[in-house]
C-alpha cells in the first residue's frame, strides 16, 4: 500500500487548473454577481481486501438537495470551521462517523466549482486503524468502497447527458456495479485520474 500512497502523493502534487460543473457546457454561462459558497469535501482512501479503496456516500433520497447521489463525505464551510479543510473533516465525522484523528492527510485537488454555487475543494486523506463507518440518519443512506484502481483508470469514464433547467447539459460518469457516479464527484475523480496518468 505505501508505494500506491507514494503515487497518489505524488500527483497531488501536480499542479492543474481547477475544474468546473461548466467544463463540458461551455455555453452555460453562470449567473452574473452569483456569490460562490466554500465546501469542502473529504476525499477519503482506505486499505482494503483487494488494496487501496475510495469510501464514498449515497445521499439520502429525502434530501432536498442532491437526493440519492453518490457524493464525497463533505458540505459547505461553517463559521466554526477554521478552513474548508476543517470543514470536510468536520463533515466526514458527522456524515459517515469518521474521527479527524483517523485521517492522514495526503494533500488537495483544485476547487471545482459547481452549478449550485459552490466552490468545493477536495482533500483526500488515508483513514488510519479500524474504521466501521456509521451513515448519518436522514443524510446519508449508505456508505460504500470503490477500488481505487477503478475510478483511477480514465478506460471507466464516459460522458453522458441529460435535461436540466431546459438545457441539454454534458456531464462526467464512472459507475461501479449498482452505484451510478456522475456529475461533480465524477468530474473530481477524473481530475485525479488524469494526475494519476500524467
Amino acid at each position: 500500500m505505501a508505494d500506491q500512497i507514494d503515487v497518489l502523493r505524488q500527483a497531488l502534487a501536480r499542479p492543474t487548473a481547477a475544474s468546473s460543473d461548466f467544463d463540458l457546457n461551455p455555453g452555460a454561462v453562470p449567473p452574473e454577481g452569483r456569490l460562490l459558497r466554500a465546501a469542502g469535501v473529504l476525499v477519503p482512501v482506505i486499505q482494503g481486501a483487494q488494496g487501496l479503496e475510495l469510501v464514498l456516500t449515497k445521499r439520502s433520497s429525502a434530501l432536498r438537495h442532491h437526493p440519492g447521489q453518490i457524493a464525497f463525505p463533505g458540505g459547505k464551510q461553517d463559521e466554526a470551521d477554521a478552513d474548508v479543510i476543517g470543514a470536510a473533516l468536520r463533515e466526514a465525522r458527522e456524515e459517515i462517523g469518521l474521527q479527524t484523528e483517523q485521517v492522514t492527510l495526503l494533500g488537495q485537488l483544485p476547487t471545482h466549482e459547481t452549478v449550485t454555487s459552490f466552490l468545493m475543494t477536495p482533500v483526500v486523506g488515508l483513514i488510519t486503524g479500524d474504521f466501521t463507518p456509521v451513515a448519518e440518519p436522514g443524510e446519508v443512506d449508505e456508505v460504500f468502497q470503490v477500488p481505487f484502481s477503478h475510478v483511477a483508470n480514465l478506460d471507466n469514464y464516459s460522458v453522458q447527458s441529460r435535461r436540466w433547467r431546459g438545457q441539454r447539459r454534458q456531464y462526467y460518469t464512472v459507475p461501479y456495479g449498482p452505484y451510478y457516479v456522475w456529475g461533480a464527484t465524477a468530474r473530481i475523480l477524473r481530475g485525479l485520474a488524469e494526475r494519476l496518468a500524467a
